[in-house]
């Protein structure tokens, strides 16, 4: 029998939207209280479609820490952003869900024969679950499944994490869904199809190098339909 598509979700952008602010938040006073400063003198790191370990690696480097240095306090960022974020998060993110997402992740669970859910996403995993908690989607994509920021800082690595995790899951039985071209990207590093969501800060035309382009959740649904 042909297995399900498992369906690797991003978070920021494709299944949320602006729930990014207390968990950047999280991170700059995680660096400082790790690493003593962060003076980066009007510098700006791009985030979008970039793993938090990445992001933070860059941040550093911008205030002047020494590569050795962030190497080997890297596992106290981790663990000072996530418990910073605990206490940051908001009660509730359920405004934050992306428009559509709410109706279409039951949708798609009711065809267990043709999709799973999984997550490959830059956040931190327990920053993940709770984003996800709070917005009242978590149920929807279990422990134990996915690949996350903290598990490698290049999110090329992520897609094999995630699918080794499903029980060696099939390239060919696979799809990342996400907002960037660094979603395009990490799909194709692993030879898997992409639908890129027009939901986040790049327009369609941004994306074209996906398998294909969905301006919002339904669409996603459709796209998938026609592959499962």
């Amino acid at each position: 029998m042909t297995p399900p598509l498992l369906l690797l979700w991003d978070i920021d952008g494709t299944l949320l939207q602006r729930a990014s602010v207390e968990h950047a938040a999280a991170m700059r006073r995680a660096l400082i209280d790790v690493h003593g400063s962060l003076e980066l003198d009007g510098r700006v790191v791009e985030a979008a479609g970039r793993t938090d370990a990445a992001i933070a690696r860059d941040l550093l480097v911008a205030a002047g820490h020494a590569p050795e240095a962030i190497d080997a306090r890297a596992d106290d960022v981790i663990a000072a952003c996530c418990a910073l974020y605990d206490d940051l998060c908001p009660a509730d993110l359920s405004a934050r869900v992306a428009p559509g997402v709410a109706g279409v992740l039951p949708r798609l669970a009711e065809r267990p024969d043709a999709f799973r859910f999984s997550l490959v996403t830059g956040n931190f995993e327990r920053i993940a679950r709770l984003k996800l908690a709070r917005a009242g989607i978590g149920e929807w994509f279990p422990e134990g499944q996915g690949a996350f920021g903290s598990d490698a800082e290049d999110r090329e690595l992520l897609p094999p994490i995630a699918r080794a995790r499903a029980g060696d899951w099939p390239r060919e039985r696979t799809v990342v869904i996400g907002d960037t071209p660094r979603d395009i990207a990490c799909a194709r590093a692993d030879g898997l199809r992409v639908i890129a969501v027009a939901t986040g800060p790049f327009p369609a035309e941004a994306l074209a190098d996906a398998d294909a382009v969905a301006d919002s959740a339904e669409s996603i649904v459709l796209v998938l339909e026609d592959w499962a």
